[in-house]
């Protein structure tokens, strides 16, 4: 029966406390939480002890796995102090908040027995699973490109709310790193890797608000010169449904939430995404806790997690590519 731990109990905490209720046999034994007010809530609504410092949180309570929901700029030292003690660790995104740290954590997983995934739970949606699946089959011979697009809107209210989200030390970045960067990962996922990366990233809507981007397009370069385009913006007047689309030699590959399959003879396919919510807001998306459910399915096995952070350094490498090429007199800040 694994005990369980939860670091960090902001708003992403509460998608795992519920996943966390839903895997059998798994028992919530402490919370840490750097706000007293936080921490106080998070430790009286689930009826175990609250801790300020990792830690002695680890030291003290040696749990079997830690969740990992802080900032962006703390997901790395708590996920090393696990591993280095043997506890197994599940990290929300993004790896890490600079490529240094994501390096460092992909070394300490390297080194651990313990086991590591990182949330890119929309590489668990149903019709991304099928989509994902067609493709490696052949069926549709060579891929020819990819596209991917997010655009949403997030206000300067909602950067108030966080303050840690509108800066490079707090964030490590902004679109790319908080909200575009599950499409991203799916689209480079889905092409197979990334040779190359072209981008451009800046501030079209929110300057003054914040100091990172909320605009960014990329063109990613594949294996035998494929290309794919990425477009994300935060300018947007709604939170319009992420796309995905994949061409290929025999057929065209559309992601709307459900996915679409047109064929060149003219066959249509639907698969439709599943409408249950996985906790949280709806653009956090339906798979949470398929993701975490499959983590600790997955603890008694050898090997790493398939998600692990040498293949969440992919998505960040792209990002950081994009920010180095956007803002050069500024190296130290946005890498």
């Amino acid at each position: 029966m694994p005990r369980v731990a939860i670091i960090g109990c902001g708003d992403v905490a509460t998608v795992h406390f519920e996943a966390l209720a839903a895997i059998d046999g798994a028992e919530l034994v402490a919370v840490c939480d750097t706000d007293p007010d936080r921490l106080a809530a998070a430790a009286a609504a689930h009826g175990v002890p609250g801790y300020a410092d990792v830690v002695t949180l680890l030291e003290e309570v040696r749990p079997d796995v830690v969740h990992v929901c802080t900032p962006h700029n703390q997901h790395a030292d708590p996920a090393i102090a696990a591993l280095e003690r043997g506890i197994n660790v599940i990290s929300e995104k993004p790896l890490a908040s600079t490529m240094a740290d994501g390096e460092r954590l992909a070394a300490a997983a390297a080194a651990s027995t313990a086991r590591i995934g990182i949330c890119f739970q929309n590489r668990y949606n149903q019709a991304v699973q099928a989509m994902a699946q067609r493709l490696a089959s052949g069926e549709f011979g060579a891929v020819l490109g990819g596209s991917g697009t997010v655009m949403w809107h997030r206000s300067a209210s909602y950067y108030e709310s966080r303050p840690w989200r509108g800066n490079w030390v707090g964030g490590g970045g902004g679109l790319l790193m908080n909200q575009a960067i599950h499409t991203l990962d799916l689209l480079q996922w889905m092409m197979g890797g990334v040779m190359q990366v072209s981008g451009h990233a800046a501030t079209h809507a929110l300057g003054g608000a914040i100091d990172v981007e909320d605009t960014a397009e990329i063109v990613l370069t594949h294996a035998n010169g494929v290309r794919s385009v990425f477009y994300a913006t935060l300018a947007n007047s709604v939170n319009a449904p992420i796309t995905v689309d994949i061409v290929a030699e025999k057929a065209t590959l559309q992601l709307r939430g459900d996915l679409v399959i047109t064929h060149n003879d003219g066959r249509v396919e639907l698969i439709e995404e599943r409408r249950a919510s996985s906790g949280g807001r709806d653009y956090w998306g339906v798979s949470h806790q398929l993701y975490i459910a499959d983590f600790y399915e997955q603890l008694g096995h050898d090997g790493p997690f398939w998600i692990d952070p040498v293949e969440a350094l992919k998505t960040l490498r792209i990002i950081k590519d994009v920010y180095a090429q956007s803002y050069p007199n500024r190296l130290s800040e946005v890498s």
